[in-house]
């Protein structure tokens, strides 16, 4: 009998440098499919199902025009049993393919499918990896193996040694490894940040096809104009965008935060990098090409924090995804129970940081670290937000988010919820970092400075009373021991004043 393979490519799996393209193989079939099961797991934002079915067809047709052979199932099909599992069935028993191959699923929900669907079939199963990542999956739980602490700092030095990535030998560009401190400052006031490179698709037959299923979806969408790569090669003009563009000043600007400036000086490349239109060794390199040839242009700062968050933060929190789940997305530290403001949903708040963070990822798919980690995050942590909650919210409102990079980033370093695994403090704060950070407060309907009383800041008395409430959890953390410190001198009535007016901030959490 003839050898004849059928091949799974996944949404997430759209790299066309992989070496199971470099030949036509006629014996070799291509499968990919939109799935119901994959569209309702979570409610997603209408831009993430539109990216992914959008960036699906064109890596599916650039296959078809290189003579692969590919069979692609649209979400309308009739014939689509709408799961991975009894599509592949299907084609596999009408076909008579004599081997099933797929490549490493990045979420362990795809990853456990897969392995049982594989385990029930009579012909061979070939399982081979993605070819993007610099890390395997179980590099990190080996590089930290015996140790209490993951400190992703380790970690990071580790991966620019052994890819010997801005080294000279076995030392640091410089002598020096990271350059954090250099790249925490607030957007000078009348500065206007260069316009972000968007793209124009027409997406509308999509549109039109999620709009008569009855998929649930969250966000708006300009069908005419959809704004994100799509395919390999819009994926390189925003890099190339970012490279000229933006890096010169990447790295001052990355945790400012401004009303109304969606993009600033950020890459936004991470849907290119996790669908794998692009690799994260490409970006670094062409960064770094950039800044060699222009040193004058772009200081060294900028240009190690973008490779930190590359080649550190992506890579460790992928590691920590595979080290600690299922078991992680169990975990809430703080024991938090309640529900998301009604407000996550619609942006109508009155806390200006908040509905601003809120309404460009309603419009846009997208929000930068700091609006995720110091404005949506913090708020959910200082409100006592059940992690589930705030991990649905994170996986379905942006077009970057799977699983595996947002769990580790929303219920590690957001929320705490895992003691201390990813970040070795809780992000919180009140409203005097935002000020800091943003030109957000100067029109809030709240008071900055105000921390009781009428349109005092939600941030400043929730602060004290999450503090309050986890003493017994976070008195010994060395970190934050001297919070706790102006804490026990401050009056008695001035602590109760502000546990009162947290309390009726958390009473009326929806009215806010």
């Amino acid at each position: 009998m003839a050898n004849k393979i059928l091949r799974l490519i996944l949404g997430d799996q759209l790299n066309s440098n992989h070496s199971w393209f470099e030949t036509i193989d006629e014996t070799v079939t291509y499968v990919m499919m939109e799935v119901r099961t994959e569209t309702d797991y979570a409610s997603h934002h209408i831009q993430k199902i539109v990216g992914f079915f959008t960036s699906m067809r064109a890596f599916a047709h650039e296959l078809q025009s290189n003579k692969h052979e590919v069979i692609y199932l649209k979400l309308d099909d009739e014939n689509n049993l709408q799961s991975f599992e009894t599509n592949i069935e299907r084609i596999l028993k009408n076909n008579n393919y004599t081997q099933f191959e797929y490549q490493l699923p990045d979420e362990c929900r795809i990853d456990l499918v897969l392995k049982n669907f594989a385990a029930g079939l009579s012909i061979p199963v070939k399982v081979c990896d993605t070819e993007h990542f610099f890390a395997t999956r179980n590099e990190l739980g080996d590089f930290f193996e015996g140790k209490k602490t993951f400190l992703m700092e380790s970690f990071y030095r580790a991966m620019r040694k052994k890819h010997q990535i801005l080294m000279e030998g076995n030392n640091p560009t410089t002598g020096q490894w990271n350059y954090d401190v250099d790249n925490r400052k607030k957007l000078p006031k009348n500065h206007k940040p260069t316009r972000p490179l968007v793209f124009n698709t027409n997406v509308s037959d999509i549109v039109e096809m999620i709009a008569q299923t009855d998929i649930k979806t969250i966000g708006s969408i300009d069908s005419t104009n959809f704004i994100w790569p799509i395919n390999r090669a819009q994926s390189l003009e925003l890099l190339e965008f970012f490279v000229t563009e933006c890096l010169p000043l990447f790295g001052s600007y990355q945790d400012a935060m401004s009303p109304n400036e969606w993009s600033l000086y950020h890459s936004r490349l991470s849907f290119s990098l996790n669908t794998k239109m692009i690799s994260p060794l490409e970006v670094i390199e062409r960064a770094i090409a950039e800044w060699q040839q222009k040193p004058e242009v772009i200081e060294y700062n900028q240009l190690e924090g973008f490779v930190r968050q590359i080649i550190g933060w992506r890579e460790y929190m992928r590691g920590i995804y595979w080290l600690k789940m299922p078991e992680y997305a169990e975990m809430n530290f703080f024991n938090h129970q309640d529900k998301l403001p009604d407000w996550f949903w619609t942006g109508k708040t009155k806390m200006n940081c908040l509905k601003d963070a809120i309404n460009q990822s309603l419009n846009y798919a997208y929000a930068h670290h700091i609006q995720r980690l110091m404005i949506t995050g913090n708020f959910a942590l200082l409100a006592g937000i059940h992690p589930d909650e705030v991990d649905a919210w994170y996986l379905g409102i942006y077009i970057d988010a799977l699983e595996w990079v947002e769990i580790t980033n929303t219920r590690g370093m957001s929320q705490f919820a895992d003691g201390g695994i990813v970040g070795t403090k809780p992000y919180v704060s009140s409203a005097a970092y935002i000020d800091k950070m943003s030109h957000y407060c100067g029109s809030c309907f709240y008071n900055k400075a105000k921390k009781v009383g009428e349109k005092a800041c939600p941030f400043n008395s929730l602060y004290w009373d999450f503090y309050d409430k986890h003493e017994d959890k976070l008195a010994k953390n060395p970190r934050i021991g001297m919070m706790y410190n102006v804490w026990r001198k401050m009056k008695p009535e001035d602590k109760v004043a502000l546990l009162e007016q947290a309390d009726y901030y958390l009473k009326n959490i929806n009215e806010l």
